[in-house]
């Protein structure tokens, strides 16, 4: 049972998060918790199993911090995340509709590991399978991926695939929690479209320091409608997994506030360069930061454009100077380096930077290379969207608490029933405000669904632009704004959840609960 004084406790400067008290928030729920039979099948085991997970434990306080580590910028090679080889692939008839059934099963071990971050020190972090960040995975649509969790580690942990429609049992619950010593299987189906997805824990009270401790992992979706597509292909196509953290001089990776986090990583690399060839590049951006927001441009103005959401390509391709992306926010460019010459290097910047330098990675442009790829004006077809047949509201509130409606998450409390195939209006507001309460409190929210994708109809009243109107499953929410979206169910009926993404906020209980039902 968590205590006042144990619970997560934020506020914000600068758009980053602090801590404050929470005053009268819900008891700690204990979590369900589950294994697996280490087979394509999964079985509830007795609480007493495992230990109960941890409270959700706030950052360092500034005087528990120690010196920080000096890290001169561009000294590491950005990695190249490879691709995970499946352990088994095997085909099977499908006992619902007698089709054959692609499967590609992963085996991936939870445990620490020690890697270098900044160049010259080692830091112990959570990894899966040893990787930092977690190992690729490269799957197609309607090809089932079967992940199979080992936990290693003293948390507790849950993994969820972020973006992905899957059943409840695998979604990754926050409550369906595994201890160390235990495993679970996850099937993924894979029935959508192309898209830039990553997994990642997401035990409550536990997964904002799981998280920021390395467990995340890429995950993407390919089909043929993006394949027909001529854009940059193979090695000229890189994920960039971006986020901050707090490197001491001893090596130690700190649990810290965002503004004590001034190390900001790219693949697992503290603030890295990269070797281009001077042609177009497919970069798929990541911000897995826990409680940050960052602002990409190039040092020089250099447009490049954006052909992608969180969920998949836009309809046309849309050019731009800056892009913004909150917690769990994902975007793809593509950034034409033939613009420079053989020699000589770009920066890509953050301008939201808090008190650390702007820079987040160097691009160095090494040799010509032949391009045949090119950005059509026409990525994506999509439809009309259908009348909504209910609206909804949702107002998230920080002070003194972080509450959606009013409420902290309670697992057994439903917040939402819908059903499959239905459409629906969400309107969601942010009504923190510089003036809102006492001075510095308030914040940035990231709102996140699970199962469902929506598509963003407009900002306090005015249409978004064309660059935040694709399928999105993560959207920003600033301090005294609101956000209209057009959500659509559909996939599978169960339970799910929705949430802050700024990962402190919902495992303080920033959460709810949405029951999904069959038609």
């Amino acid at each position: 049972m968590l205590d006042r004084r144990d619970l997560l406790k934020f506020a914000t400067a600068g758009g980053a998060a602090f801590l404050i008290p929470l005053e009268g928030s819900a008891p700690y729920a204990a979590p369900r918790l589950t294994a697996g039979t280490g087979a394509l099948t999964d079985v509830a085991v007795p609480e007493d199993t495992f230990t109960s997970p941890s409270p959700a434990r706030a950052f360092a306080a500034p005087d528990e911090l120690g010196d920080l580590a000096k890290a001169a910028p561009f000294a590491h090679a950005m990695p190249v995340l490879g691709a995970m080889k499946p352990a088994a692939s095997h085909s099977g008839r499908s006992p619902r509709s007698g089709r054959t059934v692609m499967t590609d099963v992963y085996s991936m071990r939870q445990h620490k590991a020690r890697v270098e971050i900044v160049k010259g020190l080692k830091s112990t972090v959570f990894t899966y399978a040893g990787c930092f960040p977690g190992p690729m995975i490269k799957a197609n649509r309607g090809h089932e991926v079967v992940l199979e969790h080992h936990n290693e580690l003293d948390n507790p942990t849950c993994t969820h695939l972020h973006g992905g429609r899957v059943p409840s049992k695998y979604d990754g619950l926050p409550m369906d929690v595994v201890g160390k010593g235990g495993h679970y299987t996850y099937r993924y189906p894979n029935k959508q479209r192309a898209a830039s997805l990553w997994y990642h824990d997401h035990s409550h009270g536990t997964e904002a320091e799981n998280v920021y401790m390395g467990l995340y992992g890429v995950y993407l979706i390919s089909d043929e409608e993006e394949r027909r597509l001529p854009l940059p292909k193979g090695q000229y196509d890189l994920p960039l997994v971006i986020r901050d953290a707090r490197i001491e001089a001893d090596g130690k990776l700190r649990f810290a506030r965002p503004i004590d986090c001034p190390h900001m990583l790219v693949n697992g690399k503290e603030r890295p360069y990269f070797k281009v060839a001077a042609r177009k590049y497919r970069l798929r951006l990541y911000n897995v930061s826990i409680n940050r927001n960052v602002k990409l441009r190039f040092a020089d103005g250099a447009e490049f454009v954006q052909i992608a959401t969180d969920c998949g390509l836009l309809e046309g391709p849309v050019v731009r100077d800056e892009i913004e992306l909150v917690g769990a926010e994902r975007a793809e460019i593509i950034v034409d380096f033939s613009r420079y010459r053989v020699g000589s290097s770009i920066v890509l910047e953050n301008t939201a930077a808090l008190k650390e330098r702007p820079e987040i990675m160097r691009f160095d442009i090494v040799r010509e290379a032949k391009d045949r790829s090119r950005i059509p004006d026409r990525l994506a077809e999509f439809p009309s969207l259908p009348k909504p047949s209910r609206e909804r509201e949702f107002i998230m509130t920080s002070d003194p608490t972080f509450l959606i409606n009013g409420k902290s998450y309670d697992p057994k409390r439903v917040d939402v029933e819908t059903t499959l195939g239905s459409h629906e209006l969400w309107r969601i507001k942010n009504i923190d405000s510089p003036g809102h309460h006492k001075p510095g409190y308030f914040i940035h929210h990231s709102f996140h669904t699970h199962l469902a994708q929506f598509r963003v109809i407009h900002r306090n009243e005015s249409p978004v632009g064309p660059g935040e109107s694709g399928w999105k499953d993560t959207v920003s929410v600033p301090p005294g704004e609101s956000v209209c979206i057009a959500v659509s169910w559909s996939g599978y009926a169960g339970e799910y959840v929705y949430h802050c993404h700024h990962l402190g906020h919902s495992s303080a209980g920033q959460m709810g609960r949405v029951d999904v039902k069959p038609r």
